[in-house]
């Protein structure tokens, strides 16, 4: 019976020829199957041996071949095929299997012999050869390294080469290095993933740190340092402008260093007043298109996290223009003559400059400033008869906006400190006093100062919001959640690029001066753009920040049972921590049911938990 050796899909079979066609063969392998082939992929007709016999041979042939001796055998410039080679090699007539041994060994070394077409070689040219050889001496070295490296990340050892490339392993990894490729089947293997695994090496000491720098590494990349641009704004010398005759003071908390604004209360005749809003004024140095206001534009915003901060403004800078207590600073100010009815009767802005009395911090003024001291008419305090006035103004400014029956004013906010790696999380209820006048002389004077823009035709950024939807354009709208018809944000020009712009418009209109933009200017459009997608961004790492926070009090104070509130479906607020959780255990319970979870499995590096329900309670 005649035989076939063929080769098919890059392999090499043999076969008994039941039928030939001509241009195609019938055969039937060693295991039965019955196939067609074409008569152009035979290699090779034999008698004997058998085809059970013929694979074995000519494969135990080829494994005692040296390909490097059979190269050298080639004409380096001529074809050839595995029989025509066969005959050179073994200085005889080839045997089947013979001949078949070279073809197989011609086909497992193509860096030796190059394939030219079926069952047709060439010798690789010996510089192409070495090339080859010395690539594939390189990749076998790296593939060693790389099952070095796996065995000592299974072992939970950090490979020494991995120290320098841990941001990059960690938070933009290039997935064609060895690192990588040992990393991710070490991962593979013991079922964790690459933060876990490289923890459990010891290589995140500080889950806090593994946060922040992946946030760095995305939006940071070339760090967080200012003193490149440190010098880059024009000393304002306050004696180039007017010097206010006021009272102010600034209402900040205890670790604000940027104090964008300042209050005062002058009294008039027949009881009227007058109240200052004054603004800090950075764009009185930061000239537009200069490298620190291109650092400015790059950063937008600054970014806010429990125990620390990334400025948008250096610190120098901070501090020439911040409204800190007995320095003359220059101002944007916002002067509003108010009847004793409380209602405004004018108002009219200047650029000067003010010396703020007291920088009143919260954590204190919080306990002389509150619903309390007010009904009982207390006055013990610095500017207990200024704020006083303030509230009153706050208190009708706030129904004139149809918002004093808003029950956002009930909710509670959370401010978070950190002492030495230890996180203390404070309530504090919003729509408090000192809450309140602060957010409504804000709301005046962004309004306000939006509308003089307007009716200036000066263009500015403004925010509006529409159907629940808040967004920022170049034109103005009203602000159904504030209840103004138009709303810009001009009052912290030190901590958010948008207001910074907004100043510079308000400043040309107050001195008279052309614009500083006009509506056809790319850089608003791009500014404005760019500033919604950085401060949406920030926000969500901020929350982010203060989940881990919130996670870490759990374990500093050992909380393993607590109450929470139903939120929806099986999503809970834990009591005391702004902490939205879900309990998948949670039966269904309506909104606002008070209910005791169980707290368990925090892990501060996948910023996770288990909550468990445990009952219902009362509240």
């Amino acid at each position: 019976m005649t035989n076939v050796f063929y080769e098919e899909a890059g392999g090499f079979k043999v076969g008994n020829i039941l039928a030939d066609n001509t241009t195609s063969l019938q055969i039937e392998s060693i295991h039965g199957k019955r196939s067609k082939i074409k008569a152009g992929s035979v290699l090779l007709r034999f008698e004997n041996p058998p085809i059970h016999e013929f694979m074995q041979q000519a494969q135990e042939m080829a494994a005692g071949i040296d390909v490097n001796f059979l190269w050298e055998c080639c004409a380096e410039n001529n074809e050839f095929t595995g029989q025509a080679l066969a005959n050179d090699y073994f200085g005889h007539t080839p045997d089947p299997a013979e001949i078949a041994s070279i073809t197989i060994l011609l086909s497992q070394n193509p860096i030796y012999f190059h394939k030219k077409g079926a069952g047709r070689y060439k010798a690789a040219p010996p510089e192409i050869l070495q090339a080859a050889l010395a690539s594939r001496e390189k990749k076998r070295l790296a593939e060693e390294k790389q099952a070095g490296y796996v065995q000592q990340l299974l072992a939970f050892e950090l490979p020494d080469a991995f120290q320098p490339l841990l941001d990059d392993l960690l938070y933009g990894p290039d997935k064609n290095t060895i690192e990588w490729k040992a990393l991710e089947a070490a991962c593979d293997t013991t079922r964790l993933s690459v933060p876990k695994l490289l923890e459990r090496c010891g290589a995140i000491p500080s889950t806090h740190d593994y946060h922040f720098n992946q946030f760095l590494y995305e939006h940071f990349p070339e760090g967080i340092g200012t003193d490149t641009f440190s010098s880059d704004f024009q000393h304002t010398d306050p004696e180039d402008l007017p010097a206010a005759d006021v009272t102010a003071f600034s209402i900040d908390d205890a670790t604000t260093t940027e104090i964008d604004d300042a209050f005062s209360v002058t009294p008039l005749t027949f009881g009227s007043f007058r109240i200052g809003i004054h603004i800090a004024t950075p764009a009185l140095g930061v000239a537009p298109n200069s490298l620190l206001d291109k650092f400015a534009a790059q950063r937008l915003s600054t970014v806010y996290l429990p125990g620390r901060k990334i400025t948008m403004f250096p610190e120098n800078v901070i501090q020439h223009f911040t409204l800190s207590a007995a320095r003359r600073r220059p101002v944007l100010s916002l002067y509003l003559d108010v009847a004793d009815d409380f209602n405004v009767t004018r108002t009219f802005s200047r650029i000067e400059t003010i010396e703020v009395s007291t920088n009143l911090r919260l954590d204190i003024l919080e306990q002389q400033f509150n619903e309390v001291t007010l009904r009982e008419n207390q006055v013990d305090y610095p500017f207990a008869h200024e704020l006083r006035i303030l509230w009153n103004f706050s208190n009708k400014m706030e129904k004139l906006r149809g918002k004093d029956q808003d029950i956002n004013s009930e909710k509670v906010d959370y401010s978070f400190s950190i002492d030495q790696d230890r996180v203390s999380i404070f309530e504090r209820r919003r729509g408090a006093p000192i809450d309140k006048v602060v957010s409504e002389l804000m709301i005046f004077a962004n309004a306000e100062w939006g509308k003089q823009l307007a009716d200036s035709g000066f263009v500015g950024i403004y925010r509006s919001q529409g159907n629940g939807k808040v967004k920022m354009s170049l034109s103005p709208a009203p602000h159904q959640g504030l209840g103004v018809s138009q709303y810009t944000w001009s009052s912290s020009p030190m901590r958010r690029y948008v207001d910074l712009i907004n100043q510079r418009q308000l400043i040309a209109l107050v001195s008279g001066n052309p614009p500083a933009y006009t509506r056809e200017d790319d850089a608003l459009l791009i500014s404005m753009r760019d500033f919604e997608m950085a401060y949406a961004t920030y926000a969500e790492f901020q929350r982010g920040m203060e989940r881990y926070w919130c996670l870490r009090w759990l374990l500093q104070e050992n909380i393993n049972t607590t109450g929470a509130v139903v939120v929806k479906e099986n999503l809970v607020k834990l009591d005391r921590l702004p902490l939205i959780a879900r309990a998948p255990s949670l039966p269904d319970l309506s909104p606002g049911t008070f209910v005791t979870v169980g707290i368990s499995q925090i892990d501060l590096l996948d910023r996770t938990l288990n909550v468990s329900f445990l009952g219902k309670r009362e509240d």
